[in-house]
């Protein structure tokens, strides 16, 4: 029997316990052992719930408990997840967790702490929910160098920004509506302002990579700023809005920077709806491969963390290896990369093609019928830097939206 300890009893844990106990005997023949829950950490009580009995208030119990072989972080947050997390991986005990603010911030560290101490520190559950990314990073796509990851890796803002496009609702509507569902926190930030992206898409560049990425220097840019009108001329264009974060790399240099792009019907990523999550790889002998699954939950959350309980149970005394060094890769100025732009300009829109084409360079013009003060624009090609400074010219512009290439 493999005794294990669950950090946190809020959505994900009260998740893992429900997950163990339904499948107890499938994870039984997988762990090739049993999988015993013998402590739930929580500052609160739960009268009348199934972990009652083994609830515990004080983490010293469980971290000099030599019978705890495993402990489970679902507490989310840096501290005290950092601190119980180290003492538990100093202590030999392996460490599963879907925290990807810890793991953005001190994941290299605590993969070398867990490999010293010949034991596992495992995350799949901190970068897509219940969709399966780590491990096929780590394993079935090792022949492969791979130099490109986008994808959609928050629910909540493409349940927002569905709902935007399908019914032309606007914003706060809508983020009021999710959190109402459970699907955005009370504090949404994290989420719209495209924070909880950049921390996944760091992660995911530095396992692919083989080399540290900084989240705090990834160009991050939220959808608060979205607007019905957007979404309007998106359909007309015969696109979607999505929240997308992406990585590429090019020899020992990348850039990555999380925004909302326009996708058109070409891209596998257009029709990935709802919270659901799609993340596209390409490796240079693979090509393209394509992850989609429930990207958040109680459920598929939890679900991926007991497949990391799994691993660690049948790798006990033996560390997983995983690349990720703490070498930082090369990353090149946001302003140096290129994409097309959508920009909508108030003004004459008889008049307005060639006004902005005086700016911006040659382009195409996108109207709506029902917007006579305004006009769309598609410019060509440009570095970011370069459409900032011809932008800046520009006295009338409303916004503008990445196009993804």
């Amino acid at each position: 029997m493999i005794q294990i300890a669950v950090l946190g009893y809020g959505t994900v844990g009260s998740g893992v316990v429900e997950v163990i106990e339904t499948n107890y005997e499938s994870i039984k023949k997988r762990a090739r052992d049993e999988i015993s829950i013998k402590y739930v950490l929580d500052l609160r009580e739960f009268p009348g719930s199934s972990v009652e009995k083994i609830l515990v208030h004080d983490y010293e119990q469980i971290v000099n408990d030599p019978d705890v072989k495993i402990v489970v972080e679902v507490m989310g947050g840096v501290e005290p997840a950092y601190t119980f997390t180290k003492r538990a991986l100093e202590a030999g005990k392996c460490v599963c967790t879907s925290n990807k603010e810890l793991v953005a911030r001190h994941g290299q560290e605590l993969m070398k702490l867990a490999a010293q101490k010949g034991v596992n520190y495992m995350f799949e559950a901190s970068c897509g929910g219940g969709i399966p990314i780590i491990r096929p990073l780590n394993s079935s796509l090792t022949a492969d160098e791979i130099d490109e990851i986008s994808g959609i890796l928050n629910g909540t803002t493409n349940y927002i920004l569905t709902e935007m496009a399908e019914k032309y609702r606007d914003f706060d509507t809508v983020l009021k509506e999710a959190q109402e569902l459970g699907y955005a926190e009370r504090n949404p930030e994290a989420d719209v302002e495209g924070y909880d992206a950049c921390r996944k898409i760091a992660i995911l560049s530095s396992l692919a990579y083989g080399s540290h990425v900084d989240y705090e220097k990834v160009y991050t840019e939220g959808i608060t700023k979205i607007t019905v009108e957007d979404m309007k001329y998106a359909n007309a264009m015969g696109m979607s809005i999505k929240l997308l974060a992406t990585s590429k790399r090019k020899d020992n240099r990348f850039y990555a920077m999380v925004s909302p792009v326009l996708v058109g019907k070409d891209s596998p990523l257009y029709s990935v709806n709802g919270v659901f999550n799609g993340i596209f790889v390409h490796g240079n002998v693979l090509g393209d491969a394509m992850f989609y699954g429930s990207g958040a939950g109680k459920l598929p959350t939890a679900s991926a963390v007991v497949a990391d309980v799994v691993d660690c149970a049948k790798h006990l005394n033996k560390t997983v290896m995983m690349s990720w060094s703490s070498h930082g890769l090369d990353m090149v100025d946001v302003k140096d990369v290129q994409h097309r732009f959508f920009v909508r300009i108030k003004g004459n829109q008889e008049t307005g093609l060639q006004e902005a084409e005086a700016v911006l360079g040659k382009g195409k013009l996108v109207l709506l019928p029902e917007l006579e003060d305004e006009f769309g624009f598609i410019t060509e090609k440009m570095s970011e830097g370069a459409f900032d400074e011809k932008a800046s010219k520009l006295k009338n512009m409303v916004s503008r939206i990445r196009i993804k290439a």
